[in-house]
């Protein structure tokens, strides 16, 4: 078992991280200079051609949290999904992504296989509190302290308040309500009050928490992480959708590529001239 200590949290009291999927959106976030990043399961499950639903399997999504990782010591919070199963499934996948060295983990308290809450209409089904507050102490225990965990309800209203008071006395060390928990700034503010602890929000695009939760506004219903899990996916998509049908509409591949990253600053971005000056450093003079 690894005893790396992973990159805390920054100590600001907000803390934006994109939703990032491999290691080429890793390097572009840190880039553009945040100061931690999301494995935003929609994403890392976009990026495998499937919807949020649980369809691909821990190992998959440990092996995309390990590229991420490879490529930008960030801190990162990684999306557990349910943990994939029972208790004795979540603690595993705890353990597992401690390893790899992740700073926090959130997971939610859906049964499994999970429903994305803001793709589907009808309520998702919960598991009874007991059992996923039971879930969070096996994740807890597994993960021995080397990482923060964050308790997502898919509840609503008063029962969200129970389950986030059940689940801070469980080990959570923050609580984050999705979306569609609550619908006024009051009632985060009380689930703020109620459980004591830092609050963890999804400012997921076309949400009212993307259009509402401006800095002031979570400082001030006690947001500790800001989490913006799908733009960037959704930016690359539209961009993507664009390129691939102009050149499939027989446009000249130069006339698209005008209007795309240079290739040199492209070169710069993935790192090539760091590349070159590691090769000058330890290859023999002209291999």
């Amino acid at each position: 078992m690894s005893t790396t200590t992973p990159p805390e949290l920054p100590a600001s009291d907000l803390v934006f991280a994109p939703g990032v999927w491999d290691g080429l959106t890793a390097r572009m976030a840190e880039q553009a200079g945040f100061a931690a990043l999301c494995a935003s399961g929609f994403a890392i499950s976009a990026s495998l051609g499937y919807p949020d639903a649980e369809l691909f399997t821990m190992s998959e999504n440990l092996e995309a949290v390990r590229k991420i990782r490879e490529a930008s010591a960030l801190p990162l919070i990684a999306d557990i999904d349910t943990g994939y199963g029972n208790a004795l499934n979540a603690a595993r996948t705890a353990r597992r992504f401690a390893d790899a060295g992740v700073a926090a983990v959130f997971m939610e308290d859906q049964e499994s296989p999970k429903r994305c809450p803001i793709c589907v209409g009808d309520p998702v089904p919960l598991l009874d509190t007991e059992t996923a507050a039971g879930k969070i102490r096996a994740a807890r225990d597994a993960a021995g302290g080397r990482m923060r965990l964050i308790a997502r309800t898919d509840a609503s209203g008063d029962e969200a308040l129970r389950r986030a008071e059940a689940y801070v006395a469980a080990g959570a060390d923050m609580i984050m309500p999705v979306t569609k928990t609550f619908s006024t700034t009051e009632e985060w503010a009380k689930c703020h009050e109620v459980t004591g602890v830092p609050l963890v929000a999804t400012l997921t695009a076309s949400a009212w928490t993307e259009k509402e939760f401006t800095p002031d506004v979570l400082r001030e219903i006690g947001v500790r992480i800001a989490l913006l899990p799908t733009q960037p996916l959704m930016a690359a998509a539209g961009a993507l959708k664009a390129c691939f049908g102009r050149l499939a509409a027989g446009e000249p591949p130069a006339r698209v590529s005008a209007d795309a990253l240079p290739h040199h600053d492209f070169v710069d971005l993935i790192g090539f001239g760091q590349v070159e000056e590691d090769q000058r450093r330890y290859l023999p003079a002209g291999k």
